[in-house]
């Protein structure tokens, strides 16, 4: 489940030096654990999804492993390393326990999530 791109409403996180490369970090917004994705292949990019893993219960997906699946760059879950799709929050293993995302931009060295 995607939220709004056509999102008004965008919140600075962080600085995007704050986030090593080819990891995550877990923001809080809108009361909400989002899981936010610093994608550096040749490509500087950001990824925002729920934090929260829905095949163990723990809020743990921001401290994954980044890496790719075919065309698909992922997150393997560091608790049952289930993967999940950073552009679409599939559960590449089992469909039925995607996550949501979020729009996500890199703007003036900052990481911006829309709200």
């Amino acid at each position: 489940m995607h939220r709004d791109l056509k999102t008004e409403h965008w919140v600075a996180v962080c600085a995007l030096d704050d986030i090593v490369p080819n990891t995550g970090v877990c923001a809080l917004l809108n009361g909400e654990q989002v899981a936010v994705f610093h994608v550096n292949d040749g490509r500087e990019r950001v990824f925002a999804i729920a934090n929260f893993d829905p095949n163990s219960g723990a809020a743990v997906l921001s401290r994954g492993l980044v890496g790719s699946l075919g065309e698909r760059i992922v997150v393997a879950s560091p608790i049952y390393k289930q993967h999940f799709d950073l552009q679409t929050g599939e559960c590449l293993e089992s469909p039925e326990h995607s996550v949501a995302t979020w729009p996500a931009r890199i703007d003036g060295g900052r990481v911006w999530v829309g709200a």
